[in-house]
């Protein structure tokens, strides 16, 4: 056993160093084979297992220090998942997997939307170990997600020991982005014209959808840098595309009868950064007081878009602007169906690059949107109503992703997320929200059709996944289909610890 010498408060401190699976002896590596899967993957609120005499008296550990090391390593891998938007059951597979290939084969993981806590059991005989980490930010950094990814299948796989992972961690946490600032800005700006163009809209009217899009992002980049919530840089987003809308409208700027169609891509781009997977799975799985908390952050994110727009649209009514006239959810034909897949796969490819995805990811997120796409606008021919046709289509985006994702060096989270937000409902959501402000009637019977859109393309994303789990674990693996869908971490935590 190696030797590892830290330095505490001047003294010099040693303790053994823990070294991958494979390099231990056979008898002192964690007999992982007596553990079903389903006690490493299923919910907190699941039913326990039998504990036998051998395991009340306790693994052969190494010492405390050793121990909160591991924690701490396995701690901040699932708070860069959290914080990218992974769900609390992959996050969960991962701490266990990462805790019993470094030698910690008996941990309970509790994970909540701000927080995650690890307790390490050490038998009868002595106190349990527990640590806590506190998940403060949220970004969306998708090449961060994928090196950590990684990292965890090298751990898991007995390549790399928890020294070397701690550096590599480091490495993968404080490097910067791969692109500058002003990528995004453009790929948030290409989102809302290529989803123009899948509404229907001309090339002059993604043009402008592009530069509106692009503004709303340097000012809410200018007010984030003062603190100010998230909630009112919604609220800001919704205002100015709308207002930008009002004015084209009365300058007449644009020779077209769909004007709108600016302010339903940046709808859309507002829509595309909220957690909506990542609830659904988490209620799914049963984690649901994550769910809960993702579903009430989307909640409130929503409501200030809701708030701007609406308040937008008041003060156009106040000072007597021009009403935009308001278009219908358009059809599909078939001369149109090669714009609705080209918009398909830009806006999925732009949100990769927005969300700093590397080459390959952009490519297979490009792929998975176009498909998106193709299957909602021949559904559509099909005459199939849009929840359904959402729905089918992000179920297939999700079994896609799922099988071919982690093949090509892929998370499966980044190909669902970009793959399905060209179909985010930001014409209905505006329409909805145009008839509650503007329209005597009041009618919210479109917006709870933007609700059931947004749901059904979550939900659909989730049920691909797990469809594509016993496709991708082979024939003789029809039991992981009931371990919840992976969008993150290891696939098989409990194999794979023994590789």
């Amino acid at each position: 056993m190696k030797i590892n010498e830290r330095t505490n408060g001047g003294r010099a401190t040693r303790w053994p160093l823990l070294e991958p699976p494979a390099q231990r002896p056979r008898a002192h590596r964690p007999n992982l084979l007596k553990r079903r899967p389903w006690h490493v993957l299923e919910a907190p609120t699941g039913e326990f297992p039998a504990v036998d005499a051998a395991e009340a008296m306790g693994p052969q550990l190494p010492d405390e220090a050793t121990v909160n090391f591991v924690l701490d390593l396995s701690l901040r891998i699932g708070e860069v998942q959290m914080a990218s938007g992974a769900g609390a059951s992959d996050v969960t597979a991962t701490i266990i997997a990462i805790a019993g290939a470094l030698g910690l084969p008996h941990c309970e993981v509790d994970v909540i939307f701000t927080s995650i806590t690890v307790t390490c059991h050490r038998g009868t005989d002595l106190t349990p170990i527990t640590a806590l980490r506190v998940v403060r930010s949220r970004s969306l950094d998708y090449t961060r997600l994928t090196e950590t990814e990684k990292l965890v299948r090298r751990i898991v796989r007995g390549h790399m020991g928890a020294e070397q992972a701690q550096t590599e961690l480091e490495r993968i946490t404080s490097a910067p982005h791969p692109y500058p600032r002003w990528v995004a800005t453009l790929s948030w700006g290409g989102v809302a014209a290529f989803v123009t163009i899948l509404l229907g809209g001309g090339f002059d009217i993604a043009l402008v959808a592009f530069v509106i899009s692009g503004v709303i992002d340097r000012v809410g980049r200018v007010v984030n840098r003062y603190g100010l919530p998230f909630f009112f840089q919604q609220v800001v987003g919704g205002l100015v595309a709308t207002l930008s809308a009002m004015v084209i409208v009365s300058s007449n700027v644009l020779t077209t009868d769909k004007p709108t169609l600016v302010v339903a891509a940046a709808v859309t781009v507002l829509l595309s950064g909220l957690s909506t997977v990542s609830a659904v799975q988490d209620a799914i799985t049963g984690y649901n007081v994550t769910a809960a908390g993702r579903t009430m952050e989307t909640a409130l994110m929503s409501a200030g878009l809701i708030a701007g727009v609406v308040l937008a649209l008041r003060i156009a009514v106040m000072l007597g602007l021009p009403r935009t006239p308001l278009p219908e959810v358009p059809g599909s034909t078939p001369q149109q169906l090669p714009l609705v897949v080209l918009g398909g796969a830009g806006a999925a490819a732009c949100f990769a690059l927005a969300s700093y995805s590397k080459m390959r990811a952009m490519l297979v997120a490009a792929a998975a949107g176009g498909i998106g796409a193709a299957v909602y606008g021949s559904l559509m021919l099909a005459k199939l109503d849009g929840v359904s046709s959402s729905a089918v289509a992000a179920t297939l985006v999700g079994f896609c992703g799922g099988v071919l994702a982690r093949r090509l060096g892929v998370t499966p989270l980044v190909v669902a997320v970009s793959g399905i937000t060209p179909l985010l409902p930001g014409l209905s959501t505006y329409r909805g929200l145009y008839q509650i402000g503007v329209e005597p009637s009041g009618n919210i019977s479109t917006l709870m059709t933007a609700v059931a859109i947004g749901l059904a393309l979550a939900a659909g994303v989730v049920l691909g996944e797990w469809l594509a789990q016993p496709v991708r674990t082979g024939l003789g693996r029809l039991e992981r289909r009931f371990a919840g869908p992976r969008m993150a971490g290891p696939l098989e935590p409990t194999e794979r610890s023994l590789e």
